[in-house]
């Protein structure tokens, strides 16, 4: 299975340049899963404290303009996250998309920070908290969105439900990428699962810390590959059968 991970810039401008680049890169690449950034297609928001009604409406208009185009990476499936209302809720719900089935909602951002430049937890509500797996047409899946890949127990769960992919959409800060490399690896580990992410950058330095690097790690926490701002673009073939092996070696098959 060919897995493309990516860094898009936050800037609309910069945003839709790199949106064509990664179109021809999947294409070249013959890529079968590709896993967007953290609510993608709008400008990160959560780096202004005050929660703006007006600013949360257009994102929400702006991602649903933006998903009929998940159809030019097709027939890659597509995971990603994207703001939505529902529910009497403002929501960061993921989402797979599909050729066939189209875009479908899965989980809801459960754990939310609230701090200098992340201040969700005064932009939208939280999700159920439901980290289900979810089928797509090659794989199981499960998401961790952003802060809630740091609470390992959904990523052990998920491996225990058979995931062979831990799907990580971030919108994370420079200053802290190796830290949450780590956590990429770590997560790995205790699910056995291939553990994915991609980030959003911000090269202008205006607004939100955003640092990039997207990543590939092995169900034993090898680092299969980075992306970097000279290669945005990052795609592995990887053997989902290592992940089904992992779960009945150490430390996976250890009951709780």
């Amino acid at each position: 299975m060919k897995i493309t991970v990516c860094e898009l810039n936050n800037e609309p401008d910069d945003f839709a340049r790199n949106w064509e680049m990664l179109v021809s890169h999947v294409k070249v690449e013959k890529s079968d899963l590709v896993l967007l950034p953290e609510m993608t297609f709008y400008p990160w928001f959560g780096w202004k404290k005050e929660y703006d009604p007006s600013v949360w409406e257009e994102a929400v208009d702006v991602h649903e303009k933006w998903e009929i185009r998940l159809r030019e990476l097709a027939p890659a499936t597509v995971l990603g996250t994207r703001p939505v209302n529902q529910d009497s809720k403002r929501l960061n719900q993921a989402f797979i998309w599909e050729e066939e089935a189209g875009l479908q909602a899965s989980h809801s951002k459960y754990y939310l920070p609230n701090e200098e430049g992340f201040w969700e937890a005064s932009w939208y509500d939280k999700g159920d908290k439901d980290f289900v797996p979810n089928q797509t047409d090659q794989a199981l899946i499960g998401f961790v969105i952003c802060t809630e890949i740091w609470f390992f127990e959904h990523s052990r769960a998920y491996g225990k439900g058979g995931v062979h992919v831990i799907a990580c959409p971030r919108a994370t800060p420079k200053s802290t990428l190796d830290k949450w490399l780590v956590a990429g690896r770590a997560a790995a580990v205790v699910s056995g699962a291939f553990c994915i992410s991609s980030n959003r950058i911000n090269l202008s330095g205006k607004g939100a810390d955003l640092g990039g690097q997207g990543w590939i790690v092995g169900p034993d926490g090898e680092v299969l590959g980075q992306t970097t701002q000279k290669k945005p673009f990052l795609t592995v073939d990887v053997d989902l059968n290592k992940a089904e092996e992992a779960k009945r070696t150490y430390p996976r098959y250890v009951p709780d």
